[in-house]
């Protein structure tokens, strides 16, 4: 099965980097649920939860302010204002 790479940021950290199976995130045009293949996609995100389905089948959790995902190829990319609440984080963050 194809992984994504995802990159979670805030404005003033590296909050989770990793493969994904699969990315859900709240935009301001409804959620947005994104996989492997998906096409090309630039969206503003509103408060909510962002879930991130990892390749070792755990899920990490964060509850953000605002933001933006940006979807290249296999690459998420999600630019957020603020992470108030972080769970299921993975040992391994890049």
């Amino acid at each position: 099965m194809a992984e994504l790479n995802v990159d979670l940021v805030a404005a003033d950290r590296k909050v989770w980097s990793g493969a994904a199976r699969e990315v859900s995130a709240p935009s301001v045009d409804g959620q947005v649920g994104i996989l492997a293949g998906h096409a090309p996609l630039l969206a503003v995100l509103r408060q909510g939860t962002v879930k991130v389905s990892t390749a070792h089948g755990t899920a990490v959790e964060a509850h953000v302010t605002g933001g933006f995902v940006s979807v290249d190829g296999n690459l998420v990319t999600i630019v957020v204002d603020e992470v108030s609440e972080l769970s299921g984080r993975e040992p391994a963050l890049r």
